[in-house]
């Protein structure tokens, strides 16, 4: 019991560290974490088990892997999930045959014993490509580590035993779905999962190791991909430039306000209604434009514009409408259009105001410098002229 509680807590330990990580990762790798039913995998594999017993301490047998009393062949399935780019979670099942080696090697004469076995643990998964260099869909290699712990089952002789592992998983992506697997993995297992109890060894042989590499294939279920997350800093800085422009236009308009009340100041007092009527009817009327546009700006330009052609409806007087750019942007030639422009605009608006077409002339200025700001100097003038 105090063996499976130590390998429990390693486990959580594993998956707190994942916690405490996954937004470090996130944010490395500029993506939004999936729904929970997103990034699944399964893998499928054969493997080479070598097997070093803690019973063979002392016989100075040789450690090649490939002798036939230490290695042998095995299967391992697994199903996982990543919850980050960087950070998964796997259970991991492997086995069927192995090797127990000790010093009987009057039976056999081979130092080997046959043994079923097989062992089930969960694995942490660390995808240093993705974390280290950033998220890339499209990588061909991956070098992920691994770490977890598990239990195993002799079936031979009925024994279990705790184990904690480490290795590496190197995978090579062939499609957007399947992954070839290269696996290497250390399982440093308690004495019994041999079918032997523990010996007297010491160091690393003094618990079961089983080494072993594996290659198979990872086949990725559903959405396999990650949400790229907004560049919150070029999104903040459009955000800013948009801020400024309209800062911009509001000190025009300010500017625009205070000339007018200026205008309004320096108007010359009159002594009768009649002399009045006449000097609003003669003084120009300004409808505004934005920077290389022919649209009004604002339909509050034209409260003024229907009054005076209320009255030259009424007086069947006719109407000059005059346009204008400025200077500071664009060629000479392309103010004079967009001069025109604009007065065309303003005389369409008069004859939907009920001004017959015959009763209005249009002529345009081209790019002046008449008006303080400059940007002023974007619009088109309505007066009576008879």
């Amino acid at each position: 019991m105090k063996n499976l509680l130590i390998a429990l807590a390693f486990v959580g330990v594993s998956a707190t560290s994942f916690a405490q990580t996954n937004s470090v990762i996130a944010n490395k790798s500029s993506v939004a974490t999936n729904s929970f039913w997103n990034n699944w995998f399964v893998q499928g594999g054969v493997d080479w088990n070598v097997w070093y017993s803690d019973q063979e301490h002392g016989q100075n047998l040789t450690r090649n892997p490939f002798k036939s009393f230490r290695g042998v062949p095995g299967i391992a399935v697994a199903v996982g999930k990543w919850f980050t780019p960087g950070l998964g979670l796997r259970v991991k099942g492997q086995g069927i045959w192995g090797r127990r080696v000790d010093d009987d090697s009057h039976l056999q004469g081979t130092h080997k014993k046959g043994n079923k076995y097989w062992l089930i643990n969960g694995d942490a998964l660390f995808n240093v490509s993705n974390m280290v260099v950033g998220y890339n869909p499209k990588r061909f290699y991956n070098l992920v580590p691994f770490v977890g712990a598990g239990i195993g089952r002799c079936m031979s002789t009925d024994f279990y035993g705790m184990y904690l592992r480490a290795g590496i998983l190197n995978e090579f992506r062939v499609s957007k779905n399947i992954a070839i697997n290269l696996e290497f993995g250390w399982n440093r297992i308690e004495g019994d999962i041999d079918g032997s109890g523990s010996g007297t060894g010491r160091g690393w042989i003094s618990h079961d190791n089983n080494v072993y590499g594996e290659l198979g294939l990872t086949y990725s279920l559903g959405k396999t991909s990650w949400n790229v997350t907004p560049d919150v800093d070029a999104i903040n800085a459009e955000h800013q430039a948009a801020i400024d422009a309209l800062n911009a236009k509001l000190r025009d308009a300010e500017n625009e306000n205070s000339n007018l009340r200026n205008q309004l100041r320096t108007q010359p007092k009159t002594e009768t209604v009649t002399k009045s009527i006449k000097e609003l009817i003669s003084t120009p009327v300004s409808v505004f434009f934005e920077l290389n546009k022919t649209n009004v700006a604002s339909q509050k330009d034209l409260v003024n514009v229907r009054a005076l052609a209320k009255y030259a409806k009424e007086n069947n007087r006719k109407i000059l409408v005059t346009g204008y750019a400025d200077s500071a942007t664009g060629t000479k030639e392309i103010n004079h259009k967009l001069s025109v422009s604009r007065a065309e605009t303003v005389k369409a608006e008069l004859v939907k105001m009920g001004i017959p077409a015959e009763n209005i002339s249009v002529k345009g200025l081209g790019g002046v410098e008449q008006l303080s700001p400059i940007s002023f100097n974007r619009r088109a003038t309505v007066q009576i002229i008879d």
